[in-house]
């Protein structure tokens, strides 16, 4: 393994990997000295374009790896050449850039190693550990037998390792065809792990690389995985559930083939997200069907879509650090998603006005044209400006007065056709024939008259400018029809228009997932089954409709990425694709609001025996088909409700599912007033207090904890010494963060008091120190682990690793 790096760095707000088995795991690792740095990897296959799967993913290996003072690692698994491309390797690095993701020097491909695999591969046939079997595969599955039975040998297990370093030098030769031979682990036919019974290694297949060009045989995805995180140096490897079997098959190629200190597999379970599907096989035949127009169409669930359709990076950063980690397959709400996306949105985009089905209205009195002053900001931005400046379009931080606009008001405005009824139904606030509403910025008008067409449809309303002691209940947003801008308004939705697109039970967002068919003996993450056309039928046929209206001219002036608030319309920002100077189109990104929790329940029943037409990105009609029927959830509305309130405030999807549903948990939650931290508070509450406090023999004050968050957000402390504090503390009432001051236990960084200990542990071992100096890099792990002791595992891991570093002479 390789010794330790450069540290990859992240901006000092960044969202943070909350406390989880796996950090527990690193943090007793480098206690331990067992590591002397944390190295970890995303391995994406280059088979289609990254997607808000990878998103969880990258940001649990990337940023466990800076809060550590590791290294990260950004690897190709590029090793089936039927599938890896030049051109995914490239978008999927470049939109993993685009997310904020640094890995410096440390991009690696796997197919770089083809001729060390094979070398491993020798080794484990002289070894006698592997052995070239000539059956068909049919025969072979037949042989491994059942899970209530145990394999039978092949007639070829038993080969020589002579016989079989002759026939595998041969097979990459190419002298055979493809599926006349693999290379198969001898490992246990009689294991009750499956993946244990003698797993292919190699086959042959006469396909030509894209970078390595001419081989003939090519590594199994279980053998070239762990040799590529051993070759790398990689500490922790994380990965999803689904493989979870597979570890056994990873730690005896470490054991066989002696590396060390050698790599360790960790699983955590699978993050699913609603009306979504992330299978890039099934991405990939909507492209080829031409239900939507490319890995860009900004309906897809790519980054390059997200990018596409004016999603910023920190939104989806923001959204990935919401993601609990723990051992359970979880289907996230696409609502967390949205929200994380507005959140970051609200304070971002400019308020401008645009009317999207315009209606046109004549001011009878007004005799001149006049241009208004209006703010871009409301209120409610204004006041959370930390120094009273607020942002133009174009970036400039500008006082409140001065963040403004000019608007044109003309004689004739274009508001919405829906802002006006002939017959209005209840409650209706807008514009009727004789009524006053308010224009947004411009005064209150009434209806005096209104032209229809020959279908009774309104075509034009003649109104008049009233005084403002009249007063108007509605307020309605317009453009001026002379002066403002056309522009095409593309309005995106959901791709699927159920919860659950992938699972069992597609309307049940709690349906288990569909596991993804992953083959052992397989080159791709993916399995090679064909792709199942059941998911096409639940696509939504309203995900995009184009509408053509205008937009006042402000817009004309700003840069080409502003994102904006359209009033009461949405967020919308220019395509960077296909708007044009001469022809604006703007996407939109979001709506205003979660428009779906409302107009399609989870429970929905769809029936009906029509296929509903899609439209893709062409305006040509694919077809789809509804289920039956569709299984109720068992959220109460008052439960719903909590938890969307508590993911607005950060916490865990999880975690507001416990804290929505159990009345004492949340109580607890509520008195602590947690604020900024939670998602860690609504942690611990969940996880571990919950016994006591269900047990009633909990003597810790709720608002206490917000204080003991505050220590760990800032690596004062450790989640170790967090979670052991909260222990007793739960027992004797005294207040965390006191506990923490009274005994002493914050991580100790001053970096002169870590020197000197450093030196002190040296001294006390001479013969360690001088070989450490002179090369020896595997004694880092030996040193770390007596700072710790000396400490009381209280040290700066990451501080005594650079330390260390510099002690070995870089």
């Amino acid at each position: 393994m390789t010794g330790p790096d450069s540290v990859p760095t992240a901006a000092a707000d960044a969202p943070r990997v909350a406390p989880n088995f796996i950090t527990e795991i690193i943090e007793r690792d480098l206690e331990s000295g067992k590591y002397p740095q944390v190295v970890t990897r995303f391995p994406p296959e280059p088979s289609g374009y990254a997607h808000l799967g990878h998103v969880f993913a990258s940001f649990l290996d990337f940023q466990t790896a800076v809060q550590y003072g590791g290294r990260y690692h950004l690897r190709m698994d590029d090793t089936n050449p039927e599938l890896a491309t030049q051109e995914y390797v490239d978008a999927i690095a470049d939109d993993l850039r685009w997310l904020g993701w640094d890995w410096g020097e440390h991009f690696y491909y796997a197919s770089d190693n083809f001729e060390r695999y094979y070398e491993y591969a020798e080794q484990l046939i002289r070894q006698g550990d592997a052995y070239v079997d000539s059956v068909s595969g049919d025969e072979m599955a037949a042989l491994r037998g059942t899970p209530d039975q145990p394999g039978t040998p092949s007639p070829y297990r038993e080969r020589t390792p002579e016989e079989n370093l002759d026939l595998f030098r041969r097979m990459r030769a190419g002298e055979f065809g493809n599926g006349e031979h693999v290379l198969r682990a001898k490992i246990d036919l009689s294991s009750p792990n499956m993946k244990l019974r003698d797993p292919a290694l190699y086959r042959i297949l006469h396909v030509s690389h894209y970078r390595a060009g001419d081989w003939c045989i090519y590594p199994m995805y279980d053998f070239q995985h762990p040799l590529q995180d051993a070759l790398e140096g990689v500490t922790h490897s994380m990965c999803s559930l689904e493989f979870v079997d597979n570890r056994a098959i990873y730690d005896w190629l470490m054991e066989r083939l002696g590396f060390e200190p050698r790599p360790h597999q960790y699983e955590f379970g699978r993050r699913g997200l609603e009306y979504t599907i992330t299978s890039k096989r099934k991405l990939r035949r909507l492209i080829e069907e031409g239900l939507v127009s490319g890995w860009d169409d900004p309906r897809m669930p790519t980054l390059r879509a997200q990018r596409r359709l004016g999603v910023t990076p920190e939104a989806v950063r923001a959204f990935a650090a919401q993601i609990g980690v723990n051992r359970t397959n979880r289907t996230v709400d696409l609502a967390v998603y949205e929200n994380a996306v507005r959140g970051d949105l609200n304070t971002r985009a400019p308020r401008v006005m645009a009317v999207l089905e315009p209606l046109k209205v004549e001011l009878t009195n007004l005799t001149e044209p006049q241009e208004l002053t209006l703010p871009y900001w409301p209120h409610d931005v204004v006041a959370l400006s930390p120094d009273g400046l607020l942002s133009l379009p174009g970036g400039e931080r500008v006082p409140a007065d001065q963040a403004v606009r000019g608007v044109p008001l003309t004689r004739e405005v274009y508001i919405e056709q829906s802002d006006f009824a002939l017959s209005p139904p209840k409650g209706f606030k807008r514009l009727t024939q004789g009524g006053m509403v308010r224009l947004r910025g411009a005064g209150i008008i009434r209806a005096d008259e209104v032209e229809l067409d020959d279908a009774g449809q309104p075509v034009l309303i003649r109104a008049s400018i009233q005084p403002e002691e009249v007063g108007a209940a509605g307020v309605i947003h317009w453009v001026s029809a002379g002066q403002s801008v056309p522009a095409e308004f593309r309005l995106y939705d959901r791709l699927f228009r159920v919860p659950n697109p992938e699972g069992e039970n597609p309307q049940d967002a709690s349906s288990p997932l569909e596991t993804p068919e992953f083959d052992p003996e397989g080159m791709s993450h993916e399995g090679d089954a064909p792709v199942s056309s059941d998911f096409v039928r639940f696509l939504n046929p309203d995900s995009l409709r184009v509408l053509h209206g205008f937009v006042e001219p402000s817009v004309l002036d700003d840069p080409q990425d502003t994102r904006y608030q359209f009033e009461r319309q949405g967020y919308f920002w220019r395509d960077p694709v296909d708007s044009r100077e001469e022809g604006l189109v703007f996407g939109r990104i979001i709506t205003l609001r979660d428009s779906w929790a409302k107009s399609l329940p989870r429970a929905e029943k769809v029936s009906g025996a029509g296929r509903p037409a899609v439209a893709d990105a062409n305006g040509k009609k694919a077809t789809a088909q509804a289920p039956a029927e569709a299984k109720a959830p068992d959220f109460t509305p008052q439960e719903q409700a909590e938890m969307e309130r508590l993911r607005g405030l950060g916490v865990g999807e999880e975690d507001a599912i416990a804290l929505a549903r159990d009345p004492q948990l949340g109580e607890f939650f509520a008195q602590g007033g947690a604020g900024a931290h939670a998602a860690q508070v609504a942690a611990w509450v969940v996880n571990d207090l919950s016994g006591v406090l269900r047990s009633g023999t909990n003597r810790l004050s709720a608002a206490d904890l917000p204080a003991l968050a505050e220590l760990l957000a800032q690596g004062s402390i450790s989640s170790r010494i967090a979670k052991d504090v909260l222990a007793r503390s739960a027992q004797s009432g005294e207040a965390p963060a006191a506990a923490v001051e009274r005994e002493g236990l914050k991580v100790m960084s001053d970096a002169g008091e870590l020197r000197r200990i450093v030196d002190e542990v040296l001294a006390a071992h001479p013969a360690e120190a001088e070989a450490f100096r002179g090369g020896k890099r595997a004694l880092q792990g030996f040193f770390m682990g007596q700072v710790m002791k000396a400490t009381g595992g209280q040290a700066d891991a990451g501080a005594v690793g650079s330390l260390l570093k510099e002690v070995a002479g870089g």
